[in-house]
């Protein structure tokens, strides 16, 4: 199946699935395809056939954006280079993490969580300690046999009531002894932080230096800029003090190239919540695009008021829908 099919079928199943999807990001760099939102949930997605091809520069940017947008990055895809993935389970690349389009069904159409991950040295799940002490106290058996009856020391048994993972071939163990699962889903719409290595959120990109004089003046009108470096905007800017929360920004001379880009950042936008504004350099006389404000560098550089600034944007751009 080609990479488009792919980013096809896993949108339409989202759409089924009562998500509002965006365009695809068809530009570069892009660091996802595209953005999904269900009531509360927003995703950021990326849809690869080979999931080795998500390089650490791209998983850091995904995160980051996660981040920045309140979303959960995500990869779909169907096999490393090695081997299919799995149903049920869930992997990690660069700590984002990583299932199948099964799997994505089951989680997004029939709410059913996956229970499974991967992790160094095989599959793994999430156990509920306190179940699984609740059952052996109940009938009456002891740390030591427990651990007797699943080849385990007692320290282990210890552990896995005191909230340790185990690997799926105890699971299976506990669930034949007691004929009660133990194992807890993992939340994968949470980024499944439950069972990933707790890495802090990589450091942003340096601001690209043509986009310096932009970053000063969004900051000197009270936004905190977040640059990126592999997205369909060059930032998501913040201002947490006015109506104006969460911006994507865009900035270059303006070509056809970047007017499709500021098409790709409305339609992410009405996903997200969020405004769009792409500043120019050069001689356009339109204030929008499909929602995303247009302002000259010309224009802006005229205006000292922070709150001028935070005006011209709320009025050329869409307000973030509630949809």
């Amino acid at each position: 199946m080609s990479r488009t099919a792919l980013i096809g079928n896993v949108t339409a199943m989202l759409e089924d699935a009562g998500f509002r999807v965006s365009d695809r990001c068809a530009v570069r760099p892009k660091s996802f395809d595209v953005a999904a939102r269900r009531d509360e949930d927003l995703l950021l997605l990326k849809i690869l056939g080979n999931v080795d091809a998500l390089d650490a520069a791209t998983g850091a940017e995904m995160r980051r954006l996660g981040e920045y947008l309140q979303a959960t990055p995500m990869v779909i895809g169907i096999r490393t280079r090695d081997e299919d993935l799995k149903p049920g389970v869930v992997y990690f690349r660069h700590g984002v993490p990583v299932i199948n389009p099964d799997t994505a069904y089951e989680l997004f159409v029939e709410g059913m969580p996956p229970l499974i991950y991967a992790a160094p040295g095989g599959l793994y799940v999430s156990l509920d300690g306190d179940l699984l002490a609740d059952e052996r106290e109940e009938r009456g058996w002891s740390l030591g046999r427990l651990a007797t009856e699943l080849g385990v020391s007692r320290r282990t048994v210890s552990k896995y009531e005191d909230g340790m993972n185990a690997s799926i071939e105890v699971a299976i163990q506990l669930e034949e002894l007691f004929d009660e699962p133990f194992s807890s889903p993992v939340d994968v719409l949470d980024g499944a932080e439950e069972v990933r290595d707790s890495d802090p959120t990589p450091a942003a990109p340096d601001t690209d230096p043509d986009d310096e004089h932009i970053v000063h003046v969004l900051t000197k009108a009270g936004f905190t800029v977040h640059p990126t470096a592999r997205a369909p905007f060059k930032a998501v800017s913040e201002d947490e003090g006015s109506a104006v929360t969460r911006v994507l920004t865009g900035h270059s001379t303006f070509t056809p190239a970047a007017e499709k880009r500021a098409r790709i950042m409305s339609s992410i936008g009405e996903v997200a919540r969020t405004r769009s504004v792409y500043f120019t350099e050069g001689d356009e006389r339109r204030e929008s695009v499909d929602g995303t404000a247009l302002v000259s560098c010309e224009e802006l550089a005229g205006i000292s008021d922070p709150e001028e600034i935070r005006e011209l944007i709320r009025d050329r751009a869409a307000a973030p829908s509630e949809a």
